[in-house]
């Protein structure tokens, strides 16, 4: 996940008929209000346990970001298999972009001069250029401009190597992996560990890439259905940060869907682009939850819309956005926690080290007490870890 997405409106009549049926499969699913995972200040690790759907993962959930990213490259095969071996309960697997000829492949970005070795590729020199990828000018290479076997020629590479120093041990190891090849291996590591693998997929820019005529949602929905993973109870969760590319969805596919929700002055891309003055502000307000709680199951918001921060980037007291979403039967699983000092809570960071861990139990103690329902982490060791200390101690 990054920051925001993007997507274009549907007519009135398939929203109102999806968001008629996907009401009745959110309450089949949460139960009323939700209560089947957890309301606000309640931590049970073992919720749901042997249920299905959303029901049989632990609560608060510890969802693997981008993998295990904390210490691989994201989105490879070597990041998801290391967030299942440090005990995830989902992998985020994985950030979907099409290429050129139309297959969607993992990249936290369209732009890939960051996590790949491409610019040590002369043959690719020439495809490098400058867009406007959701009103902001970027410069580099770009999936859409690239078959999947071109694409398959890069290795991924650590994205933030100043706070990763030790990723870089595993620069040029994996290869982009497509979604085709994640819904494989999750079959295989589903039999392989005797337990049911998740994974929470994420669709990327929807509206930049339906005007280059490469719809996403279709797309995700055609494979998902070709693995019989398009059902309310299936172990697949999709998340965008578009509220209409989750709601074209919701008319596509069965799947549990969450929003994602990015700072609160911020507005989703899709809106920008067909004139809905909304805010995200105006999302998590109650009528803004209501409506979502119409087309999807949960939400994620940014950590600092559960616990803002002040000035100085200390935590304050926490909004009332759990309370909110539990009583309109939303869950909420926030993003991101890492380890590292800069993306910590001043008040919870150990020296000045950019790669230095702070107190990242602590962190998630405090996240973890207003009673969300899961989080995503770059480190999934620590974050089951500290869940444990959470719902014993």
């Amino acid at each position: 996940m990054a920051t925001q997405g993007s997507q274009e409106s549907q007519g009135s009549n398939e929203e109102t008929v999806g968001t008629g049926r996907r009401a009745l499969l959110g309450a089949a699913v949460l139960g009323a209000g939700g209560a089947v995972l957890g309301i606000a200040g309640t931590a049970r690790a073992d919720a749901g346990q042997g249920g299905r759907g959303l029901k049989s993962l632990p609560v608060p959930t510890i969802i693997g970001h981008r993998g295990a990213s904390g210490y691989r490259p994201e989105h490879t095969f070597g990041s998801y298999q290391l967030a299942l071996d440090l005990g995830a309960d989902v992998v985020e697997a994985g950030d979907l972009v099409p290429t050129k000829d139309g297959h969607l492949v993992c990249r936290h970005e369209p732009e890939i001069g960051g996590t790949t070795d491409v610019a040590d590729h002369p043959q690719f020199a020439g495809r490098k250029t400058t867009k406007v990828l959701d009103g902001v000018s970027t410069t580099g290479w770009f999936t859409e401009d690239f078959t999947l076997a071109e694409l398959k020629t890069l290795r991924a590479v650590e994205r933030i190597p100043a706070n990763r120093p030790h990723n870089i041990l595993y620069n040029g190891r994996w290869e982009i992996p497509t979604f085709e090849e994640v819904l494989r291996w999750q079959d295989e590591q589903t039999r392989k560990r005797g337990k049911q693998v998740w994974i929470y997929p994420e669709t990327k820019h929807p509206t930049y890439f339906r005007k280059l005529g490469l719809g996403l949602e279709e797309r995700v929905a055609k494979l998902l259905r070709k693995y019989g993973k398009d059902k309310w109870n299936s172990p697949v969760i999709l998340q965008s940060f578009e509220p209409t590319s989750i709601q074209r969805l919701n008319t596509l596919v069965d799947n549990p869907l969450v929003v994602l929700l990015s700072t609160a002055n911020s507005r989703p891309w899709d809106f920008v682009e067909t004139g809905d003055p909304r805010t995200v502000a105006d999302l998590i307000a109650p009528a803004g939850l209501r409506e979502i709680a119409g087309y999807a199951q949960g939400i994620g918001p940014t950590l600092d819309l559960v616990v803002p921060k002040d000035a100085s980037g200390n935590l304050t007291t926490p909004t009332t956005l759990v309370k909110d979403a539990h009583a309109v039967g939303l869950i909420l699983h926030p993003y991101t926690m890492r380890n590292e000092n800069p993306f910590l809570p001043a008040n919870f960071r150990k020296g000045t080290g950019a790669d230095a861990y702070g107190d990242a139990f602590g962190a998630f103690k405090t996240y973890f007490a207003t009673g969300i329902d899961g989080v995503f982490t770059d480190n999934a060791d620590t974050g089951v870890l500290a869940r444990a200390d959470f719902v014993n101690g």
